[in-house]
């Protein structure tokens, strides 16, 4: 008797001390994930694979008996990558008490919703957004991305045009958005910096503008050799229609915000030939692979951009709450930097500020009404 009455004894503290060490992760019925991005309006191309992804990582993770016994729960909220709808979409998931955010798309949407993340202590994880600041100031300890930053990006596209294209004079331009203005600063930057190079245009065009015929203009009177743009498909893809019926053949280059298919689905032939920095190709990762027929399978199409990037933050959330046994802001933040996590887009972990370890940028160009990328 003696013996049963000390074995009771020892072991309900005992399973106390484990039930309090996951007392965080089964606090609250289910697991609760934000994702949240552009699901409607021009730039929906870019936030409703993030959806997708999210909701493929969920259904694998729920039917294989989800996280220490909890089902993972979505919620998802649409701010169309505007900064204004952005906070209300952050305010919104943190009134309902959401675990982790997948997401912003839109840096610019992204920085306007990350101090309410922050004051939540919350972690956010973004496929898509790479403005440098938000993890080079260390004002966003929170913030994480399974993409490089627009300095890295922008690094390429100058290195590209200037050592493998050969060129020498620039039109640089933007969309005077946190993202496009961003990339372009580098860019202009990285330019300028180099021997024999000249930034012969700076300017920055009105995103939904009727007519960029002004900008058009200015650019051919510059005599520039390639433009290089900062900023989304939309705007991009009107420019280069209006260049290329003036018959103008100055070369474009561009960032992922513009290595997208819907670029070339509203460009149309005049797409052909125009150059984008992009996520690496990882599709012949096994990961990839499967994932992308996941995809397929239950969606019917083509996963779009940054499907696989999305799909990598939400295997690495997943990871970091099952190893650290925890949805605390504190265990989720050491995980992340602590653990690595197979993905799509290979093993990766986060450095110190938040950016992925072991991803990078490719040069794509259109070819054949499709973007290959040049090795």
């Amino acid at each position: 008797m003696k013996n049963k009455l000390l074995f009771r004894w020892v072991s309900i503290p005992f399973f106390l001390m484990i039930l309090g060490a996951f007392s965080t992760a089964l606090s609250a019925d289910t697991i609760k994930i934000g994702v949240a991005g552009s699901h409607t309006g021009d730039l929906a191309s870019y936030g409703i694979p993030t959806v997708h992804a999210a909701e493929l990582v969920v259904k694998k993770v729920n039917a294989q008996g989800g996280i220490s016994g909890k089902q993972l729960e979505l919620l998802i909220e649409d701010e169309a990558c505007k900064p204004e709808l952005a906070t209300n979409a952050a305010t919104k998931l943190v009134s309902a008490k959401v675990n982790a955010v997948i997401g912003h798309i839109c840096s610019g949407a992204t920085k306007a919703a990350l101090r309410t993340y922050l004051d939540a202590g919350l972690i956010v994880i973004s496929p898509s957004v790479t403005s440098p600041e938000l993890t080079l100031s260390g004002r966003y300890p929170n913030f994480h991305r399974t993409i490089g930053p627009d300095n890295v990006q922008a690094r390429l596209v100058a290195d590209f045009a200037l050592k493998t294209l050969r060129l020498k004079k620039f039109a640089v331009i933007h969309d005077k958005g946190d993202y496009g203005k961003g990339f372009a600063e580098y860019a202009k930057k990285y330019l300028d910096g180099s021997p024999g190079a000249k930034v012969v245009l700076y300017e920055g065009i009105t995103p939904g503008a009727v007519d960029y015929s002004a900008i058009v203009q200015k650019i051919k009177y510059s005599g520039a050799d390639a433009v290089v743009y900062g900023g989304y498909h939309p705007e991009a893809a009107s420019v280069v229609q209006l260049m290329r019926k003036r018959s103008m053949k100055t070369i474009f280059i561009s960032d992922d915000g513009v290595k997208d298919q819907t670029f070339i689905k509203v460009a149309g032939p005049a797409a052909e030939g125009v150059y984008a920095s992009g996520p690496k190709d990882t599709t012949k990762n096994p990961l990839a692979i499967a994932a992308i027929a996941e995809h397929r399978k239950v969606y019917g199409s083509e996963p779009g951009a940054f499907y696989l990037n999305a799909y990598s933050a939400m295997l690495a959330i997943v990871n970091a709450i099952t190893k650290s046994g925890s949805t605390e802001y504190k265990a989720l933040h050491k995980a992340l930097r602590t653990y690595v996590t197979d993905t799509p887009l290979g093993k990766i972990k986060f450095n110190d500020q938040g950016d992925a370890i072991g991803v990078g940028f490719s040069i794509y160009q259109v070819k054949n009404g499709t973007y290959a990328e040049l090795k």
